[in-house]
């Protein structure tokens, strides 16, 4: 167990005194061993066993889910485990060898248990110990996890938490902590309220209100991407021409941020059709699926809008279908209807996609009704090792057989179907008459598993080291073909902005209606409040990403475009703003009637 929690500390906490993390893990599991002696004492060996298997396995995802999200995982990620064998090949890919050499001495035990010797050896073992030994060893290692819990349960930041009461005692902290909700009564949550706490000042008349009124929209979500990859080039080759062609031509918001969690790509479909937060806990899909969700596609429906979402997957993944039912979407087409043509990873390409989207796009227009509809692409999706078939970009040597090449070819490869897309849209009619929405779903390249070799390629395509603002940042393009000038508009947004960013454009308003996000087109000054990915009490604002320590006040700040960070980058009041606008958005949400 010492190894182990060695093991722990040197992929998770690697900056942590060793000893410190012997200290805080160590006496917690003693507590469980004394409980063995004192339950089962003539059944102690296989006891022993189990629960040995039960904490390495309470390691082992601590260390692989470390790897992807950055955070320390919860019994919450327990209602995950049915989605793991759908993306079993991202999860192999964050699997280095020596992570496996936690469960050299489970093989053993279980190789040795065949052994009569061994058996013999362990019935030997079956004898009461002490009770006084058991009794103060199992006294004093509780208090030191009471204590250690105590000290520290204030800390804002859960990896903060993890390090300093050690990574057993946070799980069964998180046990009691999740049972204590703080929530706010419904009548004091007012658009009022929110606009105060996201400091927005709306302006007597809105630009571009109104512009495309009554004109159909499609809301395209990629799948995994990142800004960088806009209008970067790789010895002379533009990775994203399509992209670049459309951010010259359109509106563009380089300073666009995730807000997604557990739920990644179902997150961000929950966060852009209804402007919440996502859940403190777990994937919206699951947490908030059988709720009434107040959204964009029932707004949209108030004002003659028909609604469609369109997917590869199955809708049962991440328990869509009884999401979309809690968006009020009309109409949901999955892998039923794409068919199981030119798969990629667990779908249909994007080039099915596409096609068939635009065919059903065109007979739903048909109908003299406009439409909204999204559109999840996925064929870029983790881990990025697209059919050779599908592979269009010639990488240079250097990035060959690493994520960060792969993910480059994938992402061009997203890029080339947006192109027939968009083709398709102008050879069926619709294009003239659509707004074109695209925005990334997610980060592609966590920091945490990038090996330094990748780091290296990172930092040669920024030109810097790869930080939390890159990791974080993805595109907004809004393409409207009858706007007149092309804009690059620098104020800061979040997918929790794109609702009224959009109702805007059509002329719709949002007055009276319960929304954390703001128009991106008539705010200069955002505040985005973050879960997943950083810790909690992060928050992204106009100059950076703050991140806190314990608290605010040993936090650090993550200034835009690799700029030196200053103490004023950031302030306190933000920090208690960004904490408050979560508690509301979990409040408003959580009690919401449940949809039929």
């Amino acid at each position: 167990m010492v190894i182990k929690i060695f093991l722990a500390r040197f992929v998770v906490f690697d900056s942590s005194s060793m000893w410190m993390q012997l200290a805080t893990g160590i006496t917690s599991v003693w507590v469980l061993f004394c409980l063995i002696e004192w339950i089962a004492p003539r059944r102690k060996l296989g006891v022993y066993l189990a629960v040995n298997l039960f904490l390495t396995t309470i390691f082992f995802a601590v260390i692989m889910y470390y790897k992807y999200f950055g955070v320390i995982v919860t019994y919450h990620a327990l209602q995950q485990v049915n989605q793991v064998t759908e993306v079993k090949g991202s999860v192999f890919s964050l699997l280095h060898p020596y992570f496996l050499f936690i469960y050299t001495d489970v093989v053993a035990f279980l190789l040795l248990f065949f052994s009569r010797r061994f058996r013999t050896w362990g019935k030997s073992l079956a004898i009461r110990e002490s009770n006084v030994l058991i009794s103060a060893i199992f006294l004093l290692s509780l208090a030191g996890c009471f204590t250690n819990i105590w000290i520290h349960r204030d800390s804002i930041n859960e990896l903060k938490q993890a390090e300093n009461m050690g990574i057993l005692n946070y799980e069964a902290y998180a046990v009691f902590a999740s049972a204590m909700k703080d929530v706010e009564d419904p009548s004091n949550i007012t658009p009022e309220a929110i606009a105060e706490l996201k400091g927005e000042q709306q302006p007597a008349v809105p630009l571009y209100w109104g512009q495309a009124q009554g004109k159909n929209v499609i809301v395209l979500q990629l799948e995994a991407t990142q800004n960088f990859l806009l209008d970067l080039k790789i010895e002379g080759k533009e990775v994203t021409p399509v992209m670049n062609k459309l951010i010259k031509e359109n509106i563009y918001f380089p300073h666009f941020y995730q807000q997604v969690g557990q739920g990644n790509t179902s997150d961000a479909e929950f966060v852009v059709n209804t402007s919440f937060y996502i859940p403190k806990h777990g994937a919206a899909a699951q947490d908030y699926g059988d709720l009434a969700l107040p959204s964009m596609p029932k707004v949209f429906k108030e004002h003659g809008y028909q609604t469609a979402t369109f997917h590869t997957n199955d809708v049962q993944f991440w328990n869509r279908k009884e999401l979309y039912k809690a968006l009020g979407f009309d109409r949901y087409y999955d892998s039923e209807f794409f068919g199981g043509e030119d798969m990629v990873f667990f779908g249909s390409s994007d080039e099915v996609l596409y096609a068939k989207t635009a065919d059903e796009l065109l007979k739903m227009s048909q109908s003299g009704k406009p439409f909204y509809s999204q559109i999840i692409s996925m064929s870029s999706h983790h881990p990025f090792n697209i059919p050779e078939r599908k592979v269009r970009f010639e990488l240079p040597e250097r990035y060959q057989d690493t994520l960060v090449g792969n993910y480059i070819q994938a992402q061009n490869y997203t890029d080339y179907s947006i192109g027939l897309f968009i083709d398709k849209l102008k050879e069926n009619g619709l294009w003239d008459n659509s707004v074109l929405v695209i925005y990334g779903d997610h980060l592609g390249l966590p920091i945490y598993s990038l090996s330094d070799d990748e780091k290296n390629l990172m930092k040669e395509i920024y030109g810097r080291d790869y930080g939390y603002t890159e990791m974080m940042n993805i595109p907004l393009i809004v393409i409207d073909p009858s706007a007149k000038e092309p804009q690059r508009l620098n104020q800061t947004g979040g997918q929790v902005d794109i609702f009224p960013t959009i109702a805007n454009l059509l002329g719709i308003s949002l007055e009276g209606h319960i929304h954390f996000g703001q128009d991106l087109l008539n705010e200069t000054s955002n505040l985005l409040p973050q879960r997943y990915y950083l810790p909690s009490g992060s928050f992204v604002n106009d100059k950076g990403i703050f991140v806190p320590g314990l608290n605010f006040d040993d936090g650090t700040n993550f200034p835009y475009d690799g700029g030196k960070a200053a103490e004023t980058d950031s302030t306190e009041d933000e920090y208690n703003r960004a904490l408050e606008l979560l508690r509301l958005s979990d409040s408003y949400v959580s009690q919401l009637p449940k949809h039929e």
